[in-house]
C-alpha cells in the first residue's frame, strides 16, 4: 500500500494522539519548563508517599477483582453460547453487545436508580420484609464493581467465545473415548487450550477498569483510583506535572497489558 494512503491517519494521529502524551510526559519531567531542568520530584512523591501508593495498589486490585469476575462470569456464557446455543448464537451475541451502544453514563445512573436508598433494589428487600430500613448499597465499593462487571463482561465472553470455536472438537471426543468424564475432559482439554483466551480476555478487562472514570466517580462509595486522582489534580490543585506523571504510570500499565495481549495472540495464531 503506497505511504501517501496512510499519511492522513498518521498526521492525525501524531496531532492528536502521539503529542498530547509526549506533552503530558514532558509536563511531568520538566514541571518548570526545559530550562528549569529535570525534576522527578512528582514520581517520587507518587512512589514514596504511602497514600498514594495505596491509592495505586487500590487501582489495580480493583481492576484485578473486576477482570476476574468477569471471567467467572464470561467463560459460562461464552460455551453456551458456542456449544449450546445452535442457531440462537447471533442472537445471544448481539445481546451480548447491546449494552456496548448504550452510553456508559446511563448504565451507571441506572446502577444508581437500582441500588440507592431509594431505589427499586431497597424497595423490593422492603416489600418483602427482609428488611426495616434502606441499605446504603452505594456507600461500598461493590456496586461499583459490579458495574464495571456488567459494562466489561462483553470483552470476556467474546475472546473467551473466540478462542473456545477454535478448538478441535475431535480432542474432546477422543478423551471421552479414553474414559474420562465430562468434567475431566473440560478440565484436561477444553480449559487448557482456552486459556489464551482466557488471558486475552483478562488482560482486555484489567486494562479498560484501570482507566475507568464514570463508573467510579458515580458509583465510587469514596473509593479512590488513579484515574479520581488525575481529574482532581487537573481541575482543582492543578498539579498538571503531579497528574501527568499518574497519568504516564497508568500509560505504562496499557502498554504492558497490550503487550501481554499481543504475545498471547501470537501464541494462539502459533498453534492455529
Amino acid at each position: 500500500m503506497p505511504a501517501g494512503w496512510t499519511a492522513p491517519a498518521g498526521l492525525f494521529l501524531l496531532a492528536f494522539f502521539l503529542a498530547p502524551l509526549a506533552r503530558n510526559a514532558g509536563v511531568s519531567i520538566w514541571p518548570n519548563g526545559v530550562a528549569g531542568g529535570i525534576d522527578v520530584q512528582p514520581y517520587q512523591r507518587l512512589f514514596a508517599d504511602p497514600f498514594y501508593l495505596g491509592v495505586l495498589g487500590q487501582t489495580l486490585g480493583l481492576s484485578f477483582v473486576a477482570a476476574a469476575i468477569s471471567a467467572l462470569i464470561g467463560y459460562p456464557v461464552a460455551f453456551f453460547m458456542v456449544r449450546k446455543a445452535g442457531r440462537f448464537q447471533a442472537l445471544l451475541t448481539f445481546l451480548l453487545i447491546a449494552p456496548l451502544l448504550t452510553s456508559i453514563i446511563m448504565r451507571t445512573y441506572g446502577w444508581r436508580v437500582l441500588m440507592s436508598r431509594l431505589g427499586l433494589v431497597n424497595a423490593l428487600l422492603r416489600n418483602l420484609g427482609i428488611i426495616d430500613r434502606p441499605i446504603d448499597f452505594l456507600g461500598g465499593p461493590w456496586v461499583a464493581v459490579a458495574a464495571l462487571v456488567h459494562v466489561l463482561v462483553p470483552f470476556m465472553v467474546l475472546s473467551i467465545a473466540a478462542s473456545l470455536q477454535g478448538v478441535d472438537r475431535r480432542l474432546e471426543e477422543a478423551s471421552r473415548l479414553l474414559g474420562a468424564g465430562r468434567v475431566a475432559t473440560f478440565l484436561r482439554v477444553t480449559l487448557p487450550l482456552t486459556l489464551d483466551g482466557v488471558g486475552t480476555g483478562f488482560i482486555l478487562v484489567f486494562m479498560l477498569a484501570n482507566g475507568s472514570f464514570v463508573t467510579l466517580l458515580l458509583l465510587g462509595g469514596g473509593l479512590q483510583t488513579l484515574p479520581l486522582l488525575i481529574f482532581q489534580q487537573f481541575n482543582t490543585t492543578r498539579d498538571f506535572a503531579f497528574a501527568g506523571a499518574m497519568s504516564n504510570v497508568l500509560l505504562v500499565a496499557a502498554v504492558l497489558c497490550l503487550a501481554l495481549q499481543a504475545r498471547l495472540i501470537r501464541r494462539r495464531g502459533v498453534r492455529a
